[in-house]
């Protein structure tokens, strides 16, 4: 039988945090305390324990042991690429596109307003064109 899940909760995988102080935050799964709790690290942050329902698991996952030393984790995490894979990723590129947006002040908003409209009077000026050439 196969497995409908890709992405297990498992020592090495890369999550992100989807709420709470840590939010938009990959963190690492070094250990597992229950069903519900994990412990995560990351190399910008205090080791902690994490619910998993504030956890959203990725495709990343690194090669450690059970509760590494800070050191190694992030070793293990530059050896393994994860911050590039995950710009590289679908969801990576649309959480920083959104975080681009939402730093955007009004008159750049304005602007982004101004080019659409241009934009879409050129494609408008070549479809009509193409029209008339089909007819």
């Amino acid at each position: 039988m196969v497995s409908p899940f890709k992405r297990y909760v498992e020592i090495g995988r890369v999550a992100l945090v989807n709420y709470g102080k840590d939010y938009g935050r990959l963190v690492v799964i070094v250990d597992v305390i229950d069903q519900n709790r994990a412990l995560v690290d990351a190399p910008d942050m205090v080791r902690c324990q994490m619910n998993f329902k504030r956890l959203s698991l990725t495709d990343i996952k690194i090669d450690i042991k059970r509760v590494p030393k800070k050191k190694t984790l992030i070793e293990a995490m530059n050896a393994a690429d994860v911050k590039n894979k995950w710009e590289n990723s679908s969801w990576g590129r649309k959480l920083i596109v959104q975080k681009r947006r939402a730093s955007l002040n009004d008159f750049d908003r304005f602007k982004i307003m101004l080019a659409k409209i241009k934009r879409g009077g050129v494609i408008r000026q070549e479809l009509a064109k193409l029209k008339k050439q089909a007819a």
